[in-house]
């Protein structure tokens, strides 16, 4: 029988992409409130474009937070604190549309108002999680390869390794796969911004001698096809000529496409929300039907109804690699109930800014990878 043979892509944004600024930001928020009172209930959205950044959503809390402080602060460490930029930590102009969750939700929430007595979900949805053996990190390639090439654009910017990199940029990654496995890298896209005064040879020979060779380990080979900046010059980027907005990025937040998504966003929203605690519990779940060998990849879904604590339903799939019958049982052990997760995970932690960049799965360091 001829072996099957399929090309997959996957992309990832660096930190200063406008869209992740906004995540950055939001997740800082709810950070610094979970330091001050675990039981707080965030939902915190941002927009950033030109010189502005907008705060919105639902928050209450005893704790006390500034908001402008805290996302002023985010937007420095993330670098943009060019004062010739309209965007930038000191200069830009933030406005607040923040009030508290809605009593509706609160009801449905809160154990001493649910009438089960348990925490319900603070919304309905679906969630997914999916592992794969094809990595160490249990993730697809594709996605993993474009976050190293990311995040390395990062870190040698911060670093000051490279002096005309800028905080915006997007990576992308094709891998050549042969019945469901992965053979070779094909094609690398990358563009980051840079100083006006920079060369593009000299953003490519960085990409191909520097970053490929260190992002990509034993995956470099001589045939991939580099295509960097495209367009020829990336030198105006960020929000200051760009629009963000949280919550956009959640494919490369999970899995780059390689699994379905539920729709929900992460960013900005504390464990209550099913949303981010679902698709995180999921993930934990199948990394233990992988590890346990009983497939080589799985994914799992589970459903909610607001307010209430127990699942609508909960499924798996093996993808014709494993003991699906077994992966169903091994399921029925997990408690999907938002109190348990939350407790199994210790998710009522300011452990959040950690996740926003470079994939919220596949990295050491997050419960749900433990």
């Amino acid at each position: 029988m001829a072996s099957m043979k399929y090309t997959f892509t996957s992309e990832s944004v660096c930190e200063g992409h406008p869209d992740k600024v906004c995540d950055y930001i939001a997740d800082s928020i709810l950070d610094a409130y979970l330091a001050q009172d675990r039981m707080c209930r965030v939902a915190c959205e941002v927009l950033c474009k030109g010189d502005k950044v907008v705060l919105a959503g639902e928050i209450t809390s005893t704790a006390k937070v500034d908001h402008e402080a805290v996302a002023r602060a985010a937007i420095r460490e993330i670098g943009y604190t060019d004062p010739q930029e309209p965007f930038n930590a000191d200069d830009a102009i933030v406005s607040q549309f923040i009030t508290e969750q809605a009593p509706e939700i609160t009801a449905g929430v809160n154990p001493s108002k649910n009438r089960s007595q348990e925490q319900g979900a603070g919304d309905q949805g679906i969630m997914f999680g999916y592992a794969t053996d094809e990595t160490s990190e249990m993730m697809p390639l594709p996605i993993l390869l474009a976050h190293r090439l990311s995040h390395c654009l990062a870190q040698d910017r911060k670093k000051g390794a490279v002096p005309w990199l800028r905080p915006d940029g997007k990576t992308q990654v094709s891998v050549q796969y042969e019945d469901d496995v992965p053979r070779t890298v094909t094609d690398v896209v990358v563009s980051t911004q840079h100083t006006e005064d920079t060369e593009q040879s000299k953003i490519r020979e960085y990409v191909s001698d520097h970053l490929a060779p260190h992002a990509l380990g034993d995956w470099l080979h001589p045939g991939i096809r580099f295509h960097v900046n495209p367009t020829g010059s990336f030198a105006s980027g960020g929000p200051s000529v760009d629009c963000g907005v949280t919550g956009r990025k959640i494919i490369m937040d999970t899995y780059g496409g390689a699994a379905r998504h539920g729709g929900g966003a992460f960013s900005g929203k504390d464990p209550s929300k099913v949303d981010r605690s679902g698709a995180y519990f999921c993930r934990f779940v199948v990394r233990q039907i992988v590890k346990a060998g009983l497939a080589r990849r799985a994914e799992a879904q589970v459903a909610y109804a607001i307010g209430r604590a127990r699942e609508i339903s909960t499924a798996v799939n093996t993808f014709g690699t494993g003991d699906v019958r077994a992966a169903q049982e091994y399921l029925k052990t997990f408690d999907f109930r938002p109190a348990a997760m939350i407790e199994r995970l210790n998710l009522l932690r300011p452990i959040y800014r950690q996740t926003t960049n470079y994939g919220h799965f596949g990295r050491p360091g997050l419960p749900w990878e433990e």
